[in-house]
């Protein structure tokens, strides 16, 4: 499994999560959309760094 991938998944899915409770619980959802974008961008610079060349 290319490294960087399980982060980039993992973020999306908590993004996605704190999309969901924005209505809810304004604050939370600003602090785990971070937390979830954060894992994005880490996992996709991970994605770039160890990408294979052939």
């Amino acid at each position: 499994m290319r490294e960087g991938l399980i982060p980039t998944v993992l973020g999306t899915a908590v993004t996605a999560s704190g999309a969901a409770i924005r209505n809810k619980y304004p604050l939370a959802a600003a602090a785990v959309v971070g937390f979830g974008l954060a894992h994005v961008v880490l996992g996709a610079i991970d994605l770039v760094e160890h990408r294979r060349r052939f």
